[in-house]
Protein backbone atom coordinates (compact mmCIF):
# COMPACT_ATOMS: atom_id res chain seq x y z
CA UNK A 1 0.00 0.00 0.00
CA UNK A 2 0.85 3.43 -0.65
CA UNK A 3 1.61 5.92 2.40
CA UNK A 4 -1.54 7.54 1.59
CA UNK A 5 -3.61 4.80 2.05
CA UNK A 6 -1.34 3.21 5.66
CA UNK A 7 -2.29 7.03 6.74
CA UNK A 8 -6.02 6.69 6.15
CA UNK A 9 -5.74 3.02 7.33
CA UNK A 10 -3.97 4.30 10.81
CA UNK A 11 -6.24 7.12 11.39
CA UNK A 12 -9.26 5.28 11.01
CA UNK A 13 -7.70 2.72 13.08
CA UNK A 14 -6.92 5.74 15.89
CA UNK A 15 -10.60 6.68 15.65
CA UNK A 16 -12.40 3.21 16.07
CA UNK A 17 -10.34 2.45 19.48
CA UNK A 18 -10.90 6.80 20.40
CA UNK A 19 -14.86 5.48 19.64
CA UNK A 20 -15.06 2.23 21.59
CA UNK A 21 -13.76 4.16 24.47
CA UNK A 22 -16.33 4.38 27.49
CA UNK A 23 -15.43 8.23 28.00
CA UNK A 24 -14.55 10.10 24.79
CA UNK A 25 -11.18 11.60 25.25
CA UNK A 26 -9.43 14.64 23.54
CA UNK A 27 -8.60 13.67 19.83
CA UNK A 28 -5.19 11.41 19.17
CA UNK A 29 -2.80 13.21 17.25
CA UNK A 30 -0.91 11.18 15.14
CA UNK A 31 3.11 11.63 14.78
CA UNK A 32 4.60 10.17 11.64
CA UNK A 33 8.05 8.81 13.19
CA UNK A 34 10.22 9.91 9.37
CA UNK A 35 13.82 8.87 11.16
CA UNK A 36 15.90 7.22 7.98
CA UNK A 37 12.89 8.26 6.06
CA UNK A 38 14.05 10.31 2.88
CA UNK A 39 11.79 13.83 2.00
CA UNK A 40 10.40 12.29 -0.83
CA UNK A 41 8.22 9.94 1.76
CA UNK A 42 7.43 12.69 4.10
CA UNK A 43 6.18 15.21 1.08
CA UNK A 44 3.84 12.42 0.09
CA UNK A 45 2.73 11.72 4.34
CA UNK A 46 2.23 15.73 3.91
CA UNK A 47 0.38 15.85 0.61
CA UNK A 48 -1.83 13.30 2.46
CA UNK A 49 -2.70 15.31 5.12
CA UNK A 50 0.03 14.49 7.81
CA UNK A 51 1.58 17.55 9.30
CA UNK A 52 3.38 16.24 12.08
CA UNK A 53 6.82 14.36 11.98
CA UNK A 54 8.96 13.04 14.61
CA UNK A 55 12.67 12.57 13.86
CA UNK A 56 15.50 10.71 16.31
CA UNK A 57 18.71 11.92 14.75
CA UNK A 58 19.35 15.44 15.30
CA UNK A 59 21.70 16.23 11.94
CA UNK A 60 19.28 14.41 9.88
CA UNK A 61 16.11 16.14 11.22
CA UNK A 62 17.72 19.43 11.11
CA UNK A 63 18.58 18.74 7.05
CA UNK A 64 14.58 17.71 6.76
CA UNK A 65 13.31 21.10 8.21
CA UNK A 66 15.49 22.85 6.34
CA UNK A 67 14.59 21.25 2.83
CA UNK A 68 11.14 22.04 3.53
CA UNK A 69 11.34 25.65 4.97
CA UNK A 70 13.31 26.41 1.19
CA UNK A 71 10.16 24.66 -0.02
CA UNK A 72 7.87 27.06 1.77
CA UNK A 73 6.52 23.96 3.82
CA UNK A 74 5.52 24.29 6.97
CA UNK A 75 5.59 21.25 9.10
CA UNK A 76 5.87 20.60 12.65
CA UNK A 77 8.82 19.10 14.16
CA UNK A 78 9.48 16.72 16.64
CA UNK A 79 12.44 15.47 18.39
CA UNK A 80 12.22 12.20 19.72
CA UNK A 81 15.53 10.77 20.12
CA UNK A 82 18.12 11.09 23.14
CA UNK A 83 19.79 14.44 23.20
CA UNK A 84 23.21 15.26 24.07
CA UNK A 85 24.49 18.27 25.63
CA UNK A 86 26.71 19.28 22.47
CA UNK A 87 23.49 19.14 20.32
CA UNK A 88 21.33 21.14 22.35
CA UNK A 89 21.67 24.14 20.13
CA UNK A 90 20.46 22.45 16.79
CA UNK A 91 17.39 21.05 18.49
CA UNK A 92 16.76 24.59 20.08
CA UNK A 93 16.90 26.45 16.66
CA UNK A 94 14.60 24.17 14.65
CA UNK A 95 12.58 22.13 16.29
CA UNK A 96 9.34 22.48 17.55
CA UNK A 97 8.68 19.94 20.25
CA UNK A 98 11.53 18.22 22.06
CA UNK A 99 10.13 14.69 23.87
CA UNK A 100 13.14 13.24 25.63
CA UNK A 101 13.83 16.09 28.33
CA UNK A 102 14.93 13.92 31.37
CA UNK A 103 17.57 16.79 32.97
CA UNK A 104 17.96 20.10 34.08
CA UNK A 105 21.23 20.48 32.62
CA UNK A 106 19.62 19.96 29.09
CA UNK A 107 16.53 21.75 29.77
CA UNK A 108 18.75 24.45 30.96
CA UNK A 109 20.78 24.40 27.48
CA UNK A 110 17.63 24.18 25.05
CA UNK A 111 15.98 27.18 27.00
CA UNK A 112 19.42 29.54 26.77
CA UNK A 113 19.67 28.34 23.00
CA UNK A 114 16.08 28.71 21.73
CA UNK A 115 16.30 31.89 19.34
CA UNK A 116 13.75 35.38 20.99
CA UNK A 117 12.45 35.25 17.73
CA UNK A 118 10.97 31.81 18.16
CA UNK A 119 7.65 30.83 20.25
CA UNK A 120 8.77 28.88 23.03
CA UNK A 121 9.93 25.24 22.56
CA UNK A 122 7.18 22.86 23.56
CA UNK A 123 9.19 19.76 26.03
CA UNK A 124 7.84 16.39 27.54
CA UNK A 125 9.21 14.81 30.23
CA UNK A 126 10.53 11.20 29.36
CA UNK A 127 9.96 8.75 32.31
CA UNK A 128 12.06 5.80 32.12
CA UNK A 129 8.53 3.54 33.09
CA UNK A 130 9.79 0.56 32.67
CA UNK A 131 12.98 0.64 34.83
CA UNK A 132 15.68 0.20 32.03
CA UNK A 133 18.90 0.76 32.48
CA UNK A 134 19.29 0.61 28.39
CA UNK A 135 16.64 3.06 28.20
CA UNK A 136 16.65 7.45 28.57
CA UNK A 137 14.31 9.28 30.66
CA UNK A 138 14.25 9.68 34.64
CA UNK A 139 12.60 8.07 37.20
CA UNK A 140 8.89 8.48 37.88
CA UNK A 141 10.30 9.72 41.44
CA UNK A 142 12.04 12.57 40.34
CA UNK A 143 9.37 13.79 37.41
CA UNK A 144 7.71 16.81 39.98
CA UNK A 145 11.29 18.53 40.43
CA UNK A 146 12.24 18.36 36.50
CA UNK A 147 8.47 19.58 35.89
CA UNK A 148 8.82 22.59 38.58
CA UNK A 149 12.51 23.49 37.28
CA UNK A 150 10.91 23.61 33.44
CA UNK A 151 8.02 25.72 34.70
CA UNK A 152 10.47 28.63 35.38
CA UNK A 153 12.61 28.47 32.22
CA UNK A 154 10.72 31.28 29.88
CA UNK A 155 11.84 29.72 26.63
CA UNK A 156 10.57 26.31 26.96
CA UNK A 157 6.81 25.08 27.46
CA UNK A 158 6.03 21.91 29.52
CA UNK A 159 3.36 20.05 27.68
CA UNK A 160 3.42 17.05 29.62
CA UNK A 161 5.47 13.71 29.17
CA UNK A 162 6.60 10.79 26.91
CA UNK A 163 7.41 6.89 27.64
CA UNK A 164 9.03 3.69 25.81
CA UNK A 165 7.74 0.78 27.64
CA UNK A 166 9.89 -1.99 27.25
CA UNK A 167 8.75 -4.29 24.96
CA UNK A 168 6.57 -7.06 26.02
CA UNK A 169 4.37 -9.94 25.17
CA UNK A 170 2.53 -9.95 27.92
CA UNK A 171 -0.71 -7.42 28.27
CA UNK A 172 -0.92 -7.05 31.73
CA UNK A 173 2.69 -5.79 32.16
CA UNK A 174 2.31 -3.67 28.93
CA UNK A 175 -1.04 -2.30 30.35
CA UNK A 176 0.66 -1.80 33.78
CA UNK A 177 3.68 0.48 32.26
CA UNK A 178 0.78 2.83 30.28
CA UNK A 179 -1.48 2.87 33.72
CA UNK A 180 1.47 4.07 35.82
CA UNK A 181 1.90 6.95 32.88
CA UNK A 182 -1.51 7.80 32.71
CA UNK A 183 -1.01 8.15 36.65
CA UNK A 184 1.41 10.26 36.35
CA UNK A 185 0.32 12.38 33.89
CA UNK A 186 -2.72 12.95 36.07
CA UNK A 187 -0.26 13.98 38.87
CA UNK A 188 1.36 16.48 37.06
CA UNK A 189 -1.93 18.06 35.79
CA UNK A 190 -2.73 18.34 39.34
CA UNK A 191 0.61 19.37 40.51
CA UNK A 192 0.90 22.55 38.18
CA UNK A 193 -2.58 23.59 37.18
CA UNK A 194 -1.98 26.51 36.00
CA UNK A 195 0.25 24.86 32.91
CA UNK A 196 -0.95 23.50 29.63
CA UNK A 197 0.19 19.82 30.56
CA UNK A 198 -1.92 18.43 27.59
CA UNK A 199 0.06 15.66 26.49
CA UNK A 200 1.22 12.03 27.14
CA UNK A 201 3.06 10.41 24.32
CA UNK A 202 2.79 7.04 24.37
CA UNK A 203 2.44 3.97 22.03
CA UNK A 204 3.71 3.07 18.89
CA UNK A 205 2.67 0.69 15.48
CA UNK A 206 2.88 -2.37 17.86
CA UNK A 207 0.87 -1.03 21.37
CA UNK A 208 -1.06 1.81 19.65
CA UNK A 209 -4.38 0.48 21.41
CA UNK A 210 -3.24 -0.28 24.76
CA UNK A 211 -1.61 3.11 24.95
CA UNK A 212 -4.52 5.02 23.92
CA UNK A 213 -6.89 3.14 25.58
CA UNK A 214 -4.71 4.18 29.04
CA UNK A 215 -5.25 7.76 27.93
CA UNK A 216 -2.36 8.56 25.65
CA UNK A 217 -3.33 11.98 23.55
CA UNK A 218 -0.32 11.30 21.17
CA UNK A 219 0.94 8.01 19.52
CA UNK A 220 4.42 8.02 17.45
CA UNK A 221 3.92 5.43 14.24
CA UNK A 222 6.79 4.82 12.01
CA UNK A 223 6.94 1.48 10.37
CA UNK A 224 2.52 1.48 9.73
CA UNK A 225 3.31 4.41 7.83
CA UNK A 226 6.75 4.21 6.09
CA UNK A 227 7.09 0.62 5.96
CA UNK A 228 10.24 -0.98 7.74
CA UNK A 229 13.23 1.16 8.50
CA UNK A 230 16.24 1.69 6.45
CA UNK A 231 19.57 1.64 7.56
CA UNK A 232 22.78 2.75 6.32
Amino acid sequence: MSICQNLQQIKHRIQTIENQLPNKQTHVKLLAVSKTKPVSAILEAHQAGQLAFGENYVQEGVEKIQHFQQQGITLEWHFIGALQSNKTRLVAEHFDWVQTVERTKIADRLNEQRPYYQSPLNVLIQINVSDEQSKSGIQAKDMLALAEHITHLPNLKLRGLMAIPAPTKNPEEQKQAFQTMQNLFIQLQQALPSQQIDTLSMGMTDDMQMAIECGSTMVRIGTAIFGAREYV
